[in-house]
C-alpha cells in the first residue's frame, strides 16, 4: 500500500463537524471559525532525516525547510500564514547545538513572512531527526482557491522551473506568497496547488478533484538548468524532460484560469514579477488522465513522481 492508497483508506470515515469547509483532499483544510470575513487555513508537514534532508545537511537549511514546506502550502490556497507550533522528535546523543541552529533557520524565515512561533512538542525519535510544523493561516472568506475548480479549456500555468531539485533548491525554495495572493487578487483563478512530489505526480490530483483531464505541450514545461546538468553528466536514459516530471520538491504553483485570461496575466507578469518565470503548459480538457502533446503526437504519460511507500 503507497501512501496515497493509505491516505484514501484514513480518511474515508474520518469524523468532521459544522466548522469544516474544506477537508481533507486539498493542500490546506478550511476551517470556519465565525470570525467576520476570514476563514482559517489549516497544514501540517514533516521533514525526515534520509528523506528530506540528509545527516550532513546545514541544520539552519533543514529548520528552513520545515517551516518553508508548510509555508508553500498556505500559497497554493492564496492565503497568509500566521502561527505555528513545532514538535522535534529527537534520536538519541543528539547534538543540542544543532537543534538551535535548526530553530535559528526556521526562526528567520518565520520572521521574514510575518510567522509566530506558539509553542510545540519534543519527544524521542530513535535512529534519526524528524520535525514537523502545524501552520495556521487566513484568508478571506470564500476566497481560497481548491483544486476542485479546474474547467475544461482552462489554460494550465506553472511558476518557476521544474526538476533537478536535490542540487539545493529543495532546501533554499521560496514559498510563492506573494505571488500566489497577487494572482488571486487579480486573476479570476479556477484551481491551484504546490508541486511537492513533480507535475506528472501532482497534477493528477488536482485533475481528480476536479474531474478532468489535462493536455501537456512537452516544448513548453520549463526544465531547470540543474535538471539539464545533471542530464548532461549522467544516464542519457534519464532526460532532463524527465527530471521536470518526476523528480519533485519544486514547490512551485501549478494554477487553472479561464483560457482568455492567459495572454493579459503574461504580460501583467513580467511587469511584476520580472524575476521569475511564468509558463503556459497546457490546457484542461474533458474527461480524464493526463497526457502530452510532443512533436509526433500525442500520448498517455505513465510516469509519476514521488511516492512515499512505493
Amino acid at each position: 500500500m503507497n501512501e496515497f492508497e493509505l491516505i484514501a483508506q484514513l480518511t474515508r470515515e474520518l469524523p468532521t463537524n459544522a466548522a469544516v469547509h474544506t477537508g481533507p483532499g486539498d493542500d490546506c483544510a478550511v476551517l470556519d471559525l465565525d470570525v467576520p470575513g476570514q476563514q482559517l487555513l489549516f497544514k501540517t508537514d514533516a521533514v525526515v532525516e534520509g528523506i528530506h534532508f540528509e545527516k550532513t545537511t546545514a541544520p539552519e537549511r533543514i529548520g528552513r525547510k520545515a517551516l518553508a514546506r508548510s509555508l508553500s502550502d498556505i500559497a497554493a490556497m492564496a492565503g497568509t500564514p500566521v502561527a505555528a507550533v513545532i514538535t522535534l522528535g529527537l534520536p538519541e546523543n543528539f547534538q543540542p547545538d544543532s537543534i538551535i541552529q535548526i530553530y535559528a533557520g526556521l526562526n528567520q524565515l518565520a520572521r521574514q513572512y510575518g510567522v509566530a512561533i506558539v509553542g510545540g512538542e519534543t519527544t524521542t525519535n530513535p535512529g534519526r531527526l524528524l520535525i514537523s510544523v502545524a501552520l495556521l493561516g487566513r484568508v478571506a472568506t470564500g476566497k481560497a482557491v481548491l483544486r476542485t475548480g479546474a474547467q475544461a479549456g482552462d489554460a494550465l500555468f506553472v511558476t518557476g522551473e521544474l526538476g533537478g531539485s536535490r542540487a539545493g533548491k529543495h532546501l533554499d525554495f521560496t514559498p510563492r506568497l506573494t505571488e500566489a495572493r497577487w494572482l488571486a487578487d487579480h486573476f479570476p483563478l479556477h484551481a491551484m496547488m504546490d508541486l511537492s512530489d513533480g507535475l506528472a505526480g501532482d497534477l493528477p490530483h488536482l485533475l481528480r478533484a476536479s474531474r478532468v483531464g489535462a493536455e501537456l505541450l512537452k516544448s513548453a514545461v520549463p526544465i531547470s538548468r540543474a535538471a539539464r546538468d545533471r542530464a548532461r553528466r549522467g544516464d542519457a536514459a534519464r532526460s532532463a524532460f524527465a527530471a521536470a516530471l518526476t523528480d519533485g520538491e519544486d514547490f512551485e504553483l501549478l494554477f487553472t484560469l479561464p483560457s482568455h485570461e492567459a495572454v493579459p496575466l503574461l504580460d501583467a507578469w513580467k511587469t511584476r514579477f520580472p524575476e521569475l518565470k511564468l509558463s503556459c503548459i497546457g490546457k484542461i480538457v474533458p474527461g480524464a488522465g493526463l497526457r502530452l502533446r510532443d512533436a509526433t503526437g500525442v500520448h498517455p504519460i505513465t510516469a509519476h513522481g514521488y511516492v512515499h511507500f512505493s
